[in-house]
């Protein structure tokens, strides 16, 4: 099997964001390999798979190159056999639940922001950094306080959903990289243990690319 005809994650091992495109695959059982980007402060987008916006996951196939741990996911979903039952962002029609996946991805993308000033040196003091960690406080309690709810609200003949896997990804990374402790987020870690069980959870742990 030729390079292009099995499809390659590009990635890091400790990004929350490839961690989901990780997770899919392994949940829908896709072969692929595994390219890791060295250099996170890299301003060339080759580094990225071409990605302009020098940002991962991307997956990198024989139809083209998907951008972004959603539309990775969605590839890998398509090139699966049988297709699980997934919901999507798109299937959350309820305030409660769009509202639990929109703050959840914004809750990692602040992340991102935060661990990426601390290694281009820029000071946790500043008055953007001070927003930035507020904010992230603010979204963490919330999705502290509905995530029994929005969780139980899932369809219940689903096989996985976008939500559950941007959720455990989100809170899992947090002590990872030393962003914020999480251990008086009861409800949040309660899901994860459970969702940790899953062999996808245990198969893609976060760890440092050496």
């Amino acid at each position: 099997m030729s390079a292009l005809d099995k499809p390659v994650i590009i990635g890091r091992s400790s990004s929350h964001f490839t961690r989901i495109a990780r997770l899919f695959a392994a949940e829908l059982g896709v072969d692929h390999s595994f390219q890791v980007v060295r250099d996170l402060l890299s301003t060339n987008p080759e580094d990225y798979g071409g990605n302009p916006a020098l940002r991962i996951p991307v997956l990198k196939t024989s139809q083209g190159v998907w951008f972004g741990a959603l539309n990775v996911s969605r590839e890998l979903w398509r090139r699966s056999n049988p297709r699980l039952r997934v919901v999507w962002p798109e299937d959350l029609d309820v305030p409660l639940l769009a509202n639990m996946q929109e703050l959840t991805l914004q809750a990692m993308a602040t992340e991102v922001t935060l661990v990426m000033e601390k290694m281009a040196g820029a000071g946790e003091g500043t008055t953007h950094a001070r927003k930035l960690r507020e904010s992230l406080l603010n979204m963490m309690a919330w999705l502290e306080e509905n995530a029994s709810a929005a969780l139980a609200a899932l369809p219940p003949e689903r096989n996985l959903s976008y939500l559950e896997v941007t959720l455990f990804c989100l809170v899992t990374h947090l002590e990872f990289r030393d962003v914020l402790p999480t251990a008086s987020y009861e409800t949040l870690n309660r899901f994860c243990q459970q969702f940790a069980q899953r062999p996808s959870a245990s198969a893609t742990p976060f760890r440092f690319d050496v």
